[in-house]
């Protein structure tokens, strides 16, 4: 670890992941995160209830890092790669599968939580210590809030500039119709048994693209 962020600062960082880590790891055990007890995030993270609400107002905020987190490895791997347009899109709902199939509880209380507070969430700043515990090899991509909305309608943009998106859709009718398969596709394949998601982000996604 370089010497330039205090060592007081690592600690609180790495108590802080510490709980995001073991709240991903008890949760791939329950259904959901109702399922899962504060009391049993802090005894596995060795960190106690007092400590974590001065990271955490609440357990949901744990699913906002989540997505902190996972979006920003995203934004990455897309910039990183040269992604644009829908291959960019492409990538994110094919590592959104991923997690999907993998942890489905996960994005089963993302998904309830979005709709019980009727907004997308602000994604949480991030300490210099955090960035670099989390993205040590991207730390400049790591330090930048993402933001979904921005990122699709940056992929639109480009898929309109490239031909590829639909001459009866606009960037941001595009934006709103990757919304809501990013999030509906989880739902369309329990309410069918399936986990066959990619299949499911595809059918839409030709709703949009140009062949």
């Amino acid at each position: 670890m370089k010497s330039d962020i205090p060592l007081r600062e690592i600690k609180k960082a790495r108590n802080k992941i510490a709980l995001y880590e073991a709240c991903l790891t008890l949760i791939a055990q329950k259904a959901s995160l109702r399922e899962v007890m504060l009391e049993d995030i802090c005894q596995l993270a060795e960190v106690s209830r007092v400590t974590f609400f001065k990271f955490y107002q609440r357990k949901e905020d744990l699913l906002v890092y989540f997505m902190r987190v996972w979006l920003t490895e995203r934004i990455a791997e897309i910039e990183t790669n040269g992604m644009r347009g829908f291959e960019a899109v492409r990538h994110l709902f094919r590592k959104a599968a991923e997690v999907s199939r993998e942890r489905p509880s996960i994005m089963a209380s993302l998904v309830s939580f979005l709709a019980e507070t009727k907004m997308h969430p602000c994604m949480p700043e991030m300490s210099a210590a955090e960035i670099r515990l989390l993205f040590p090899e991207y730390e400049e991509i790591g330090a930048r809030t993402p933001h979904m909305h921005r990122l699709f309608y940056r992929c639109m943009e480009e898929a309109r500039e490239e031909g590829r998106l639909n001459r009866n859709t606009t960037p941001d009718t595009a934006v709103k119709v990757l919304f809501t398969v990013f999030y509906g596709a989880f739902l369309t394949a329990q309410a069918y048994g399936e986990d066959d998601f990619e299949t499911i982000y595809e059918i839409h996604l030709q709703w949009i693209e140009n062949a």
